[in-house]
């Protein structure tokens, strides 16, 4: 279907164009070029930790941060209100998702739930920052973390840029991933980042990266000689032209996140008297950087009859997110069943995400506002 106005699209400006162009006219070093290492310190620098990792997706990077840890047989509390990916790495670096509650107000790891989830073979909490919202009870899950001895590990996927209290997401925890998905805050089409202060995991990361080989000065692609081999690893690298991408993207990002908080305030202004609507809520503590714009109606059937109206009139939006603890994976698997999670399988029935992207123009929100007001004048 043709959207009128589609949930994202990507932003981009002619620098970056160039920035991925640069490297194919170079002819060389497009998989293991110098713009990979300098894209891992500028963000590094950026979120303000020691260390990144570029990968070739959030996926891999999470998947490659939870085999440094050593989860292996071990439990990690998740939330179910998340993109399925959030547990599945859970389960392919060999540990045990445990789903947890998620809160109404930011859709975070509720703190309260997680206490009581955790055991003797609990080792970390890995809670997302969903949409752009830095998570409401981030660091009372970091609290809990220290109290019992265990990992907090910060899916910050969709949170480039989000801080609490000035501290940036991916800082409160141990250690943290993004994503650089084409409808991330910054994009390279597909990628992602791992962030730490830990040198160890930085460099256990570096080989599960790339096969488990040790790179000795020059890259593997640029030598003479063998390297050797000291884990079982993966090819997780970010290619080149996406590193220069994610450059580009990164010297812009104030001004992406400036245009995602302009038509978020609009959005906002325009939608919060509407009673039966609870629109993302501002305060002093949170500065939110809107990669997704999230509304909860009073129930399922207006959440269902309000999206079908939507798409009527060519403007999409869409679910973010139906429990992970309700796919057929993880029924399969662990057994839940419907109810295990009522507040969060409430909050999917009725939330739902309407377009915010960048160059999202006036005149479209004005669009789209009118619709949202005509279908419950029509109620």
């Amino acid at each position: 279907m043709t959207w009128k106005i589609p949930l994202f699209k990507t932003y981009w400006e002619e620098d970056d164009v160039e920035a991925v162009s640069r490297i194919i006219r170079r002819g060389t070093y497009w998989a293991a070029g110098p713009e990979i290492e300098e894209f891992e310190k500028k963000t590094a620098r950026f979120v303000g930790t020691k260390y990144a990792v570029a990968f070739n997706s959030g996926t891999s990077a999470l998947h490659t941060l939870l085999l440094a840890c050593n989860i292996k047989d071990k439990e990690v509390i998740v939330p179910s209100f998340t993109f399925i990916a959030t547990a599945n790495s859970v389960v392919l670096a060999g540990g045990k998702p445990i789903f947890a509650e998620s809160e109404p107000e930011t859709f975070g790891l509720d703190a309260g739930d997680v206490e009581k989830k955790i055991t003797s073979k609990t080792k970390a909490i890995l809670p997302i920052h969903y949409g752009g919202f830095p998570a409401r009870d981030i660091e009372k899950l970091r609290k809990i973390a220290e109290d019992h001895s265990i990992l907090l590990l910060e899916d910050a996927a969709e949170s480039l840029g989000a801080t609490m209290h000035n501290k940036k997401v991916g800082t409160f925890g141990h250690s943290a991933i993004f994503s650089f998905c084409q409808n991330k805050i910054i994009s390279t089409g597909e990628g992602g980042l791992l962030v730490t202060d830990s040198q160890e995991i930085y460099e256990k990361a570096r080989l599960i990266r790339s096969h488990g080989r040790v790179e000795s000065g020059k890259d593997y692609f640029s030598s003479t000689g063998d390297n050797d081999y000291i884990e079982v690893g993966y090819n997780f690298r970010m290619p080149t032209m996406l590193a220069a991408l994610g450059i580009s993207q990164l010297n812009k990002i104030e001004k992406i996140i400036r245009l995602r908080r302009k038509n978020a305030i609009y959005l906002t202004k325009h939608l919060s008297h509407l009673k039966v609507v609870t629109i993302p809520k501002e305060n002093k503590k949170y500065f939110s950087v809107y990669q997704m714009y999230p509304i909860l109606l009073l129930n399922e059937k207006i959440r269902n009859s309000l999206q079908e109206y939507l798409a009527q009139h060519e403007i999409m939006s869409k679910i973010y997110f139906n429990p992970a603890h309700l796919k057929t994976v993880y029924q399969r698997q662990c057994k839940y069943i419907e109810q295990n999670l009522p507040l969060t399988e409430s909050l999917s029935k009725r939330i739902l995400n309407l377009p915010i992207f960048p160059t999202l123009k006036k005149e479209e929100m004005d669009y789209m506002i009118k619709v949202i007001k005509d279908f419950f004048n029509k109620k």
